[in-house]
């Protein structure tokens, strides 16, 4: 076996990508397949994610979401993970904040809410299955989009099955 052969052999069994090898996902495709991030009635179908930020979500799912990898089921998988961060990002999202206090909170952690109370209001909000699942996903735990794209992901490493 050749030098160059070798090398291909432990690329491809180390799971790396070919050089250069990117998707090809778009905001047209994103829209299509995730409609819940269009403004409602708008033709065509208008971004509610500001398209900068949609663009940088899009360049890292081409980067990092390989047709290579994830063979018919890529078009979804690059959907779950722009609507993770889309997702994400909308949770943050603001017109504007009158205070830096304001702006700060909206960024602010939550979680489920574990205990509620109405006089002097009062929210306590479980964050621990979130951030014990930090120390293994980080935020991928945070929305669905990211539990499933996780899913497909760790089925796809699996590797082959040997059933008796």
């Amino acid at each position: 076996m050749d030098g160059a052969q070798f090398n291909g052999v432990i690329a491809a069994a180390a799971n790396i990508p070919a050089n250069g090898e990117t998707g090809t996902y778009t905001v047209e495709m994103f829209l299509e397949d995730f409609p819940q991030f269009s403004k409602a009635g708008m033709k065509p179908r208008e971004p509610l994610v500001p398209e900068g930020i949609l663009g940088i979500f899009i360049g890292n799912a081409n980067r990092s979401i390989l047709p290579s990898r994830y063979f018919e089921t890529w078009r979804y998988a690059a959907g779950l993970y722009v609507a993770h961060f889309s997702a994400l990002y909308l949770k943050t999202y603001s017109d504007g904040s009158a205070t830096a206090a304001q702006a700060a909170g909206s960024g602010q952690q939550t979680g489920l809410i574990s205990e509620a109370s109405m006089g002097d209001t009062s929210i306590k909000y479980d964050n621990e299955a979130i951030t014990l699942s930090m120390a293994k996903w980080g935020s991928w735990n945070a929305t669905q989009y990211g539990q499933q794209l996780i899913s497909m992901a760790r089925m796809i490493g699996m590797g082959g099955m040997y059933v008796i």
